[in-house]
């Protein structure tokens, strides 16, 4: 029997919650696009999955490993809640805003749009600028 993804995260991450708080937005995402695994097999040997756990305090990053998405092993990174995720767009959307580049399957495109919905409209902080002589970044909603 399968179990889903979302609440097997959420169950599998409380250790690295503070008390009280909860969560309100689960998604994975990928260190390596899914397209390599059209090219080669080895994909599987370079990739690592990772869980972003949003709360209403806190956005966690959180290692889980090379063969599994549902059991969180360390933090990566914590980033202020104020973060602003998407908008994620395409199949694997490239994010930039989560520190290191996370590639995230349409799956959890909702839940990067309820993650953002969730956020106060004073308190967004945008991701930081392109470098210089990086293409610009497509319009929203193309």
């Amino acid at each position: 029997m399968a179990v889903a993804i979302r609440p097997k995260l959420v169950e599998n991450s409380q250790q690295f919650l503070h008390p009280g708080e909860t969560v309100e937005a689960v998604m994975v995402g990928q260190r390596i696009s899914g397209w390599w695994g059209l090219l080669t097999y080895l994909w599987v040997f370079w990739n690592r999955f990772e869980a972003v756990i949003v709360t209403q305090h806190r956005i966690l990053v959180l290692d889980t490993g090379r063969w599994t998405m549902g059991t969180p092993r360390s933090v990566l990174r914590e980033l202020p809640r104020a973060t602003r995720i998407g908008p994620a767009s395409g199949l694997w959307w490239k994010c930039l805003s989560l520190g290191d580049k996370l590639y995230i399957h349409r799956r959890f495109h909702k839940d990067v749009a309820a993650a953002d919905a969730a956020l106060p409209p004073g308190q967004v902080r945008q991701a930081p600028p392109p470098p210089v002589g990086a293409p610009p970044p497509p319009p929203p909603g193309a």
